[in-house]
């Protein structure tokens, strides 16, 4: 077997250069007996910059010269690219077919995605987006195979077959050099004029010029060109130097009556990428298998569906289906879009709006750069939200939300604000003598800093992200108003002036209440975790066998009885309405609060921990 070509140190050659020698190797198992006579054997095939590399590693007697495994790793991470999959992702969304043949786009396809670990279906995706639009357009009837390799040999046989059926194998093809322009003609008052020549003539065909000749056909479609302008990117049905003439012009590429469903028109906004600063957008959070995604969702009352950018679906690997009937969708001005034909649906996916409004939903999938996400007329009455337009935002919903889309959300953490009178005003009469215990003014003091601080230590390198400010109906915006006011007063909270900044909200209360929340997810993300141990409820179970006698304590504040470590306060910055603020005390939501608090109580009642109390947040 012939000996692998010595290997300069190409970053692109080095897998290849490591293959064959482990084929020769496998196919010669006695030429190198030893790790080390592998290696000796690779350095002897290496040159360059790979060999300046490995010489002092083999003069020096280096372990990795021993290791074959090691030292073939050792040399990829050198001379290999670490970011080969991440390369083969962001080409295959870039790859296009142009007027090559498809058999030579799937080659290159094929050997992107023997890079990738992608879902079938965001390949199938990739691959038929990159198709020529002529092509799709052939494609467009039909119920395509939803495995990639079917689908694959699928076009390529159907390429072949329109490809023949341009150029039939019994009419001689000659190939003509590329032919000058000519003049153009002028018109008279009396007539045309035109210019004699012998050369035919190569003008795009207008009103009032002459068309192409027979040979500069030949020479065009031999070389794919386009018919109208001679353009090499395009074929005619999309030049756009040829004028529009009616929509009848969808019959000549292949729609037959049923093949489509027409949903009518896209508002303008949605197309003029200029008006952002009239779109109202909302902030959604979109859910499905698992996976979670937050974005924007544009608001559009003259679009007559719920799309989804194609190209934003396949970046967050969002699952997608064929329609079983292509739709057919142009602007509101009745020109057609860039890719007029919607072939996709996505996958049946949760989508919540702001907190408490959530629903299923399926979204068609079309070619929109500027508005990843668009809910457009449907969604507006099935939902019949009460808009405010000036201030671009959702008030209310409508009845019908009521009992089918706001439910409850899973609570991340929460502050619990008291709305109901105590139960009792009094002290009993055993407990007199430890009544300061029971004070109420005395937990709205700010506690002194303690060993039990919460401390909020963030991974190297990473700082704590700005939210937004959710919205909120009048009577939420109240609570929260009342909620700042108190805590200002009591001085558990600050203003801030932090670059950290997380998103306020409120859910909904068994009772009815409103409950105020901080989204700290992001912050909790990054912060190293404290691994005091929490009990376990099976374990505590267990120690109240045989007792007869319970009660229970639940301290009031709790949390707040605990003040963030000094230096601290900044990360716990949060958004509202009325400003931006930071806690003195831990809040709700921190993911060390239940471990910091947990220390705190167990080292007060260690002398009774194993006796007769049992510490559970």
């Amino acid at each position: 077997m012939k000996a692998p070509l010595r290997y300069d140190g190409t970053p692109s050659l080095c897998r290849g250069f490591l293959t064959q020698l482990e084929i020769l190797f496998e196919n010669n198992p006695g030429s190198c007996m030893s790790d080390k006579a592998k290696v000796g054997y690779l350095i002897n095939h290496l040159t360059e910059k790979a060999l300046l590399w490995a010489t002092p590693l083999w003069e020096n007697k280096k372990p990795i010269i021993y290791d074959y495994e090691g030292f073939t790793s050792e040399l990829k991470r050198t001379f290999d690219p670490s970011r080969r999959a991440t390369n083969a992702g962001r080409s295959l969304f870039h790859i296009k077919q142009g007027n090559k043949r498809v058999a030579d786009y799937a080659i290159e396809f094929k050997t992107l995605v023997s890079e990738v670990l992608w879902p079938n279906d965001v390949l199938t995706l990739a691959f038929t987006e990159g198709l020529n639009e002529a092509f799709m357009f052939e494609l467009a009837p039909l119920k395509l195979p939803e495995s990639l390799d079917h689908l694959i040999d699928f076009c390529i046989a159907m390429d072949d077959q329109i490809r023949e059926r341009r150029h039939p194998r019994d009419r001689p093809r000659r190939v003509l050099p590329p032919l000058p322009s000519l003049p153009r003609h002028t018109s008279t008052s009396g007539g045309s004029e035109n210019v004699k020549t012998d050369l035919p003539v190569v003008e795009p065909m207008q009103i009032g010029r002459t068309g192409i000749s027979e040979a500069e056909k030949a020479h065009r479609r031999e070389k794919g060109l386009c018919f109208y302008c001679a353009g090499a990117d395009h074929f005619r049905l999309q030049c756009p130097q040829r004028p529009r003439v009616g929509r009848a012009e969808h019959s000549r590429v292949g729609f037959r009556t049923g093949d489509t469903q027409v949903v009518g028109s896209l508002c303008a906004s949605f197309v003029d990428n200029e008006k952002k600063k009239s779109r109202i957008l909302l902030p959604v959070s979109l859910t499905w298998e698992g996976v979670h995604l937050k974005t924007e969702a544009f608001l559009d009352s003259g679009a007559s569906g719920n799309f989804m950018d194609k190209n934003f679906a396949a970046k967050n690997l969002i699952p997608l289906v064929l329609r079983e009937r292509p739709l057919r969708v142009e602007a509101i001005d009745g020109n057609p879009l860039a890719c007029p034909l919607i072939t996709h649906d996505t996958v049946d996916v949760c989508m919540k709006v702001g907190v408490l409004h959530q629903e299923t939903i399926r979204f068609q999938i079309i070619e929109s750069p500027s508005c990843p996400v668009v809910l457009g007329f449907p969604w507006l009455t099935e939902h019949n939200p009460v808009v405010d337009w000036v201030q671009r935002d959702i008030k209310c919903w409508g009845q019908s939300c009521q009992s089918k889309c706001l439910g409850t959300v899973n609570v991340i953490g929460s502050l619990n604000i008291a709305t109901a009178p105590p139960l009792s005003t009094e002290v009993p009469e055993c407990y007199l003598a430890l009544k300061e215990v029971f004070s109420k003014a005395r937990t709205e003091v700010l506690p002194p800093h303690r060993p039990y601080d919460c401390a909020i230590d963030l991974l190297p390198g990473t700082m704590p992200p700005r939210g937004h400010v959710y919205p909120l109906s009048q009577r939420e915006n109240d609570i929260m108003e009342e909620y700042i006011r108190e805590n200002l007063e009591r001085g558990f909270i600050r203003r801030s002036s932090s670059p950290a900044g997380a998103g306020f909200f409120f859910v909904s209360k068994k009772e009815g209440d409103l409950r105020p929340c901080i989204d700290y997810r992001g912050l909790n993300r990054i912060t190293i975790r404290n691994a005091y141990p929490i009990p376990l409820i099976t374990e505590l179970f267990d120690r109240l066998k045989g007792a007869r006698v319970y009660t229970k304590l639940d301290l009031r504040g709790a949390y707040n009885l605990v003040r963030v470590k000094k230096g601290d306060e900044w990360k716990t910055a949060f958004n509202t309405r009325s400003g931006h603020y930071e806690y003195l005390v831990m809040p709700f939501g921190l993911c060390n609060a239940p471990a910091v608090f947990q220390d705190l109580i167990n080292d007060t009642l260690r002398d009774f921990l194993q006796e007769f109390v049992i510490v559970y947040l």
